[in-house]
């Protein structure tokens, strides 16, 4: 089921196929001060880059200072999962991951809207 939002705010693009098509689009689109929510941490990485403010849907936070660590940890369970020393990947979104992304995406727009 694909779900299409009606508003002003949310924009639908569709880029070509092909590997990073989307995230090259998004970090080439992204301005500071964007928020882009995202799993991907080597996204998340470019897109902290530009100034843009970046959030998993688990409500953890990209920052200047956070996001080197976590794409270093992310690139150490990757290489682990390939040696097939790890299994598996995260744990499944639980209710208190979408509250803290409630929380976090709620504290990140009102500061942006405070600041303007």
């Amino acid at each position: 089921m694909i779900l299409l939002l009606s508003s002003p705010l949310v924009e639908m693009v569709l880029v070509p196929h092909g590997f990073d098509v989307a995230d090259d689009h998004i970090v080439e689109q992204v301005a500071a001060g964007d928020v882009v929510i995202t799993a991907d941490v080597p996204l998340a990485a470019q897109i902290v880059e530009r100034g843009a403010i970046g959030i998993d849907p688990r409500g953890y936070l990209y920052t200047e200072d956070t996001v080197g660590e976590q794409l270093a940890s992310r690139n150490l369970m990757q290489d682990l999962r390939s040696r097939e020393i790890v299994r598996g990947g995260p744990t499944p979104i639980t209710a208190v991951h979408r509250r803290r992304f409630a929380s976090a995406l709620d504290r990140i727009l009102t500061k942006r809207k405070r600041d303007k």
